[in-house]
């Protein structure tokens, strides 16, 4: 961080004495004002619910500037690591600060891939929830359960057990995933294959079965991957914001983790893609497509478009652009472009893309609207949306995770609050309440 030359000067209206505070400059984005000695100086807060003008922290791993649509991971525009990466570069340049050389990389996926089997008991662990359990719910039990079978790396405070913790948090998710998917549907679990990369090694374990051998489909290979690559980190989101703050307490990151998956399960933050294909399956057809895009624009229909639009890019979101090229590739390799749901599908993007009322309010596709009917097509259920996500985004929360327990300047979370419930009084007998 490089302190400004400028200080931020707040007075007072009551006469109170003024407080300067200094000013740090990031690399790029907007400048910030260290507010730390605010209450010890003035004896008074800041109120920023959802904490949207606070850094709470300072990283070197993601940058998003939603006005010009831009996603850096490491410096690297997403557009280029998506086309020239795979997700293990992606996951070394994300843990690592630096893309792999061709013999870091060789290394990397041998010992990711080395460590994809999870512990036996493990399959115990499955049998305990109900068969229409929700992945998440699964995912959220058997990721914090991890932590009871490696004891051996659970020191935060040693750099190379938190490396070790991160390789098998990255090589054990799909694992987990599939097996939670296999559990639902009643088919035996599917070891991984370590002579498949991780996203074919993924599909295998969630499509084959021990009667005949999976053909692995290097287009919907791809897909799956540019589909984490997409989604592997994203700054200081909500789920991220929980596994900072789970860590700062100073739990495992198995159980940091695990928290995240908890918020990721929100519909308002991972559950977005499952929502938008939701909303595809209510319209039902091309020709209900007008019924409903006059109820979303009618403001007292409650009606709400799903997939479009996002709380930080106010342009096109450029993992959009990405996962729209993916997605028409998928549909033409399957065959899939007359499917009546991806007919919808693309009948409502064009539209969105040329109805001066989604256009003059920046309510372009998103990235959740594209990878939703891409999973949905590589025959992934929509319960599972969610989760893929989740096995996405476990690189980028154990690098922040990562780089959170390496900073000198972490404090344990602790955000303030304005009171605004009764002040002090007494308790008064029971016969007078």
């Amino acid at each position: 961080m490089n302190i400004s030359d400028t200080k931020a000067t707040l007075s007072f209206s009551d006469g109170s004495p003024s407080v300067d505070m200094p000013i740090y400059k990031g690399t790029i984005g907007p400048d910030v004002i260290d507010i730390r000695k605010l209450y010890g100086q003035t004896g008074k807060f800041t109120y920023d619910p959802g904490f949207m003008s606070t850094a709470a922290c300072n990283s070197s791993i993601t940058y998003i500037d939603g006005d010009k649509g831009e996603l850096l991971y490491r410096g690297y525009p997403i557009e280029q690591l998506a086309v020239n990466c795979d997700f293990l570069e992606t996951c070394y340049l994300l843990l690592n600060g630096e893309l792999p050389n061709a013999e870091q990389k060789a290394t990397f996926t041998n010992t990711v891939t080395k460590h994809t089997m999870v512990h036996e008991q493990m399959q115990f662990f499955f049998r305990g929830f109900r068969r229409d359990a929700h992945p998440m719910s699964v995912l959220v039990g058997t990721v914090g359960a991890l932590a009871s079978f490696y004891h051996d790396s659970l020191d935060i405070n040693d750099a190379k057990q938190r490396e070790i913790s991160a390789i098998r948090l990255i090589a054990k998710l799909p694992t987990l995933v599939a097996m939670a998917y296999k559990y639902s549907i009643g088919q035996p679990f599917m070891y991984p294959r370590n002579d498949l990369s991780y996203s074919a090694n993924f599909m295998h374990m969630m499509f084959a079965n021990p009667c005949e051998e999976y053909k692995v489909n290097d287009v919907l290979v791809r897909a799956l991957d540019r589909i984490l690559i997409l989604h592997a980190d994203h700054e200081q989101n909500a789920s991220t914001s929980t596994v900072r703050l789970a860590g700062s307490s100073g739990a495992n990151p198995f159980a940091c983790i695990a928290a995240g998956i908890a918020c990721l399960w929100g519909p308002a933050h991972g559950g977005a893609n499952e929502a938008a294909l939701t909303m595809l399956k209510e319209i039902g057809s091309v020709e209900n497509i007008p019924a409903f895009i006059a109820k979303v624009k009618d403001k007292n229909s409650g009606v709400k478009l799903m997939g479009f639009g996002h709380r930080v890019y106010k342009n096109f979101d450029p993992r959009a652009k990405l996962m729209r090229e993916t997605c028409h590739e998928v549909l033409n390799e399957l065959g899939l472009q007359d499917d009546p749901l991806f007919k919808l599908a693309m009948e409502l993007e064009r539209i969105a893309l040329e109805d001066e009322y989604f256009v003059s309010r920046k309510l372009y596709p998103n990235v959740d609207f594209y990878s939703g009917i891409v999973q949905s097509a590589l025959g992934i259920p929509v319960s599972l949306f969610t989760g893929i996500f989740a096995m996405a985004r476990t690189i980028g929360w154990i690098a922040q995770w990562n780089e959170m327990i390496a900073d000198p300047e972490q404090k344990i979370g602790r955000p303030r609050q304005l009171f605004i419930g009764s002040p002090v009084r007494d308790v008064p007998s029971i016969d007078k309440r």
